[in-house]
């Protein structure tokens, strides 16, 4: 996947401060996924989820 390197920040601050794996960051980020609504869903919750715990 050439996508992938530019992407690779957005993958490793998704790993950092969600704690999750680089495949699940791929997904939450459209590059690995067939169902683009649900990552969107997915990354929305994670988010607010993170905001709740400041």
């Amino acid at each position: 996947m050439a996508e992938t390197k530019n992407y690779q920040m957005a993958i490793d601050l998704l790993r950092c401060h969600l704690g999750i794996t680089e495949d699940e960051a791929k997904q939450q980020l459209g590059l690995m996924t067939d169902a683009p609504q649900q990552h969107l869903s997915e990354t929305q919750s994670a988010w607010l989820s993170l905001q709740s715990d400041l």
